[in-house]
């Protein structure tokens, strides 16, 4: 079984609300009646009702709940709990009013006061419009100082990573992460393998150097983000700084990095920047033809997942598959 088709299991083996802000988007509203009929999780449409049902006319609608912001009666508490939250960044009550009209704030709000699970939204909203309710309302999970991003790549050779399954990160939201961002992308990067892929986590913090095969302080900050890992979080089996190919292939890593439970078995790569990382999964997948699943934002302390706007409907079925499982764990 693929790994996405393990993941849609999963989600239908204990069903968690997970909103869709973008209710009166095309793509969003036929993939709500696929999860629905899947039973991938139980699907909350936000937006206009009246425009929701003219779009979804045709579609089977029954186990779909549509909420409109502007008509629901937990708008004003929402907001006073908005403004509470941020009146010390300078939220005055009618703005934090309008706030909640937005369908991303009120889906934000419905998870931070238990009545959802988790969101999936970006498929007309930019990356920080998605991002940024999240992470004033809900924040990031305790211990973790950033949000980044990873993919789950699944490639046909089986003899690297775990059977071919892989993590990448961060490849689409830090740009250039400090050592101490980049040691919390690998922990919320580990917490990723084990929970949606299964995987025993053996994480490579790449460089272009392996072991003090170079000097520059681009390989000092790798250095050190692999040092704060060790000490943040020492039941993690990590290594660096490693090239990719110390990482990956077992002949090399014993070569260049000896004793190391890492080199050459690694099945997270994290990545010194966001070029590396970006660059790096946008070739695994076109050129060895990976299947990569993501982007899976990570570290905020309740599931909330940011679409590609160039997605279609399968991508928002398997992101909310993805935030599905996520909250399952964050349960747990």
């Amino acid at each position: 079984m693929a790994l996405m088709d393990q993941i849609k299991a999963k989600a239908r083996d204990d069903k968690k609300r997970i909103c869709l802000p973008e209710g009166t988007e095309e793509r969003t509203i036929k993939a709500a009646e696929i999860i629905s009929k899947e039973g991938i999780a139980d699907v909350i449409l936000l937006g206009n009702e009246d425009e929701i049902k003219r779009l979804s006319k045709g579609l089977d609608y029954t186990n779909v709940e549509i909420i409109d912001p502007e008509k629901d009666e937990r708008l004003e508490s929402y907001a006073k709990e908005f403004y509470e939250l941020r009146k010390k960044k300078g939220m005055t009550e009618d703005r934090a009013i309008e706030a909640m009209k937005n369908t991303l704030y009120f889906a934000v709000m419905m998870i931070k006061q238990g009545e959802a699970d988790g969101m999936v939204a970006g498929a007309i909203n930019t990356t920080g419009n998605t991002l940024r309710p999240a992470l004033q309302i809900i924040k990031t999970a305790p211990g973790i100082s950033v949000v980044s991003s990873s993919f789950i790549m699944e490639v046909d050779k089986k003899e690297y990573g775990t059977d071919g399954i892989m993590i990448f990160a961060d490849c689409a939201v830090n740009i250039n992460p400090d050592a101490k961002q980049l040691a919390a992308i690998a922990v919320s990067s580990a917490e990723t393998a084990k929970t949606l892929a299964g995987l025993d986590p053996k994480i490579a913090m790449l460089s272009f150097s392996t072991k003090g095969s170079a000097q520059h302080e681009l390989v000092e900050k790798v250095i050190k983000a692999t040092d704060i890992v060790k000490e943040i979080a020492p039941g993690l089996s990590v290594d660096g700084e490693l090239q990719a190919d110390a990482a990956l292939v077992d002949k090399v890593g014993k070569l260049k990095s000896p004793g190391s439970t890492v080199a050459g078995e690694a099945n997270v790569l994290i990545f010194p920047d966001l070029q590396a990382g970006n660059i790096g999964y946008k070739l695994v997948q076109r050129l060895a033809g990976a299947e990569a699943i993501g982007p899976i934002c990570q570290g905020l302390a309740m599931p909330v997942n940011d679409l590609s706007r160039g997605c279609d409907i399968d991508d928002i079925v398997s992101v909310v598959a993805i935030t599905a499982v996520q909250a399952q764990n964050l349960k747990k």
